[in-house]
């Protein structure tokens, strides 16, 4: 049977981790910016190691499973 908690962490992770849609960490005129629709790579290699930190919180320690 598939396991579809992987897939759907992952999509609403990366809908909502992307740089500017949201929030920006760090932003290009402040620290955070909220729904600037901009990007800078230093906030792409942020949002990336956030992610990769909640999704790994999620699917190895919390250990979400949908069948």
């Amino acid at each position: 049977m598939l396991d579809w908690g992987p897939i759907l962490i992952g999509v609403l992770l990366f809908i909502i981790l992307s740089p500017g849609l949201l929030f920006q960490l760090p932003g290009n005129d402040r620290h955070v910016e909220f729904g600037s629709f901009k990007t800078n790579p230093k906030a792409v290699i942020i949002h990336t190691l956030i992610f990769f930190a909640a999704f790994t919180i999620f699917i190895m320690a919390i250990g979400v499973h949908i069948y």
